[in-house]
């Protein structure tokens, strides 16, 4: 019994000390990822226009009813809604009646063959928003959109885009910079976190809407 005792109390004790070893080893990676990320991650600089709105969307209009559109450039669907929806939107802006704040998300950067075609069009629109042609540049996005499963635009013509939106020569360094790649991210986990899990994604006055002009349309005449 004394030596079955002594044995009950050693493997107690190996179990323990593997116990806190472990911890340990997790604790220290936990640690390590996080400086790792933090190391790694690119910095977050912040477009013209996207203070007054949490620094991840660009607005257009000051009317009453607040609409957030938050969209991927690759995403088929959204450029749908922006096809199906930009004359009533455009209508309402010019009205007075609507607030429409876009937050471009890089959503599908899975969908671009390791190009991060997402990532790097919404960058290429935080450019656009520093040079005053954030719409403009956004529907030539939409209107160029590659399909998914290739690698996307590349810089060299997300640049050209810019030329013909009448953005500035300091628009191409800021692309080929990738300025606002950190942005990009910043976006994206703001808007996860936030409870957007599919692009497009449509809020009028925070209540999410189907994202149709019908649906939009309902919901502006439900909020005055």
């Amino acid at each position: 019994m004394a030596a079955q005792f002594a044995a009950d109390r050693r493997r107690r004790r190996a179990f323990w000390s593997a116990t806190i070893v472990v911890a340990v080893l997790l604790t220290a990676g936990t640690v390590g990822y996080q400086r790792f990320q933090s190391q790694s991650a690119e910095p977050v600089r912040y477009p013209a226009g996207t203070a007054a709105h949490g620094g991840t969307g660009v607005a257009r209009g000051s009317g009453p009813v607040t609409i957030d559109v938050y969209a991927d450039f690759m995403c088929p669907n959204c450029k749908r809604f922006e096809d199906s929806t930009a004359t009533m939107l455009d209508g309402a802006v010019t009205a007075g009646q609507v607030t429409v704040v876009t937050h471009p998300v890089a959503f599908l950067d899975r969908m671009s063959q390791g190009a991060k075609y997402s990532t790097r069009a919404v960058a290429a629109a935080g450019c656009a928003a520093d040079g005053g042609r954030f719409t403009e540049y956004v529907r030539m996005l939409f209107q160029q959109q590659p399909a998914e499963q290739t690698p996307g635009l590349t810089d060299d013509r997300l640049v050209t885009l810019g030329r013909d939106a009448g953005l500035p020569e300091s628009f191409a360094q800021c692309v080929r910079d990738g300025t606002y790649r950190g942005w990009a991210a910043h976006v994206s986990e703001r808007a996860a976190r936030d409870g957007v899990i599919g692009t497009p994604t449509v809020k009028v006055n925070g209540e999410v809407t189907a994202a149709d002009p019908t649906a939009v349309r309902a919901a502006l005449g439900d909020a005055g």
